[in-house]
């Protein structure tokens, strides 16, 4: 009973982001008799080296007794919708390169697969694309999504 105790509890653990977010709201999409329902989940992060950039990322989260644990995986879709909050500064060095920078991961499953956010720069027009898109050990998935904000300094 310890060991699975210990199990639940270093899974929910690794289950938190990697960066600071917060949960803006959330619809329940399928009902689970044993464990919490699968929903639609929206969650906030703020850029860290460009200010006044919010991201808002919608996700599917799995429930049920896998969910509650932190063991079920899932689904890679997303979407993505990025927000000048306010006027748009970079306050960092950032990756202007054609590979971008991973800005925001968050595990969707106990082993090897996560939800990334990467932040592009467009020279042309001043502008900063953020694409949402998963990772997986063997496969990534297709399913993503990007938005721009415009450089207002």
């Amino acid at each position: 009973m310890r060991k699975l105790f210990a199990a639940c509890l270093l899974a929910s653990i690794t289950a938190f982001p990697a960066f600071a977010q917060d949960r803006v709201g959330e619809v329940s999409t399928t009902f689970r008799v044993m464990g919490p329902n699968d929903k639609v989940v929206i969650d906030r992060f703020d850029d860290p080296k460009v200010e006044n950039a919010s991201c808002y990322v919608s996700r599917a989260e799995t429930g049920g007794l896998k969910g509650w644990v932190g063991l079920a995986e899932d689904p890679s879709r997303f979407s993505i919708a990025c927000r000048a909050t306010g006027p748009v500064k970079i306050v960092g060095e950032i990756n202007r390169t054609r590979k971008g920078e991973v800005v925001f991961s968050e595990d969707t499953s106990i082993l090897f697969k996560e939800m990334r956010v990467s932040r592009f720069y467009d020279a042309d027009k001043n502008v900063l694309l953020y694409l949402v898109w998963s990772t997986k050990l063997i496969d990534g998935s297709p399913y993503n999504s990007v938005t721009a904000i415009p450089i207002t300094e």
